[in-house]
């Protein structure tokens, strides 16, 4: 059955290929339950925050720790890079595994750009204000929530470079389609997280 697959053409590639096979619906029911339990505990870290922000001990306020510029940049970069993992699909649909790999590595380098600027972002607040995960019930929120989306987009990287480097040379069948594809989704939940961090934490730290 593998074999099979691995041989089609672009002619013979089905519209849907994430569907395709039963495998590859049951790929997704199993990504919408998983997706069901990150949220609540999403949902719990964001209730969390919004209970102790503003509880500093003493320490620099969300008002004076947030900086406009780098929270843009990174949103930036992640929102560019969930349009990226769109192109990719778009290319997978089409049967074209190059463009599909090609514009996956460039998610995953924005992926990375924003990984390494959140790294600056949290070891800027250390040096600069002092503000640590123990230094107040705010910066435990913050850093629990915020490092939480952190590892899951280290996570997702993992994951897409893992998928593109084994099927490097296989290239595209019904077998890994799903797994891009749920890969994908994935990327978009991550980012669509992050909109609700920049609304909850940053936007509304930054005004009180």
């Amino acid at each position: 059955m593998q074999h099979a697959e691995e041989k089609l053409t672009a002619e013979k590639f089905p519209a849907a290929p994430e569907k395709a096979t039963l495998e590859g619906k049951n790929k997704f029911t199993g990504f919408w339950l998983f997706l069901g339990g990150e949220t609540v505990l999403f949902a719990c870290l964001f209730a969390t925050f919004l209970a102790l922000r503003e509880s500093t001990a003493g320490g620099a306020s969300t008002q004076e720790l947030f900086e406009p510029l780098i929270v843009f940049v990174a949103t930036m970069l992640l929102l560019t890079s969930s349009l990226t993992s769109v192109y990719a699909m778009y290319h997978m649909k089409n049967f074209n595994f190059a463009k599909m790999q090609l514009w996956l590595g460039i998610t995953v380098l924005l992926g990375a750009a924003f990984l390494a600027l959140e790294i600056y972002e949290f070891t800027h607040y250390i040096h600069e204000y002092e503000f640590t995960i123990t230094s107040s019930a705010l910066g435990s929120a913050f850093y629990t929530l915020v490092g939480t989306h952190g590892l899951h987009v280290a996570f997702g990287l993992l994951w897409i470079i893992t998928l593109m480097v084994r099927n490097a040379k296989r290239g595209l069948d019904l077998y890994n389609a799903p797994k891009f594809y749920v890969a994908s989704l994935y990327w978009h939940f991550i980012d669509v997280v992050w909109v609700f961090i920049f609304t909850v934490v940053y936007l509304m730290g930054m005004v009180g």
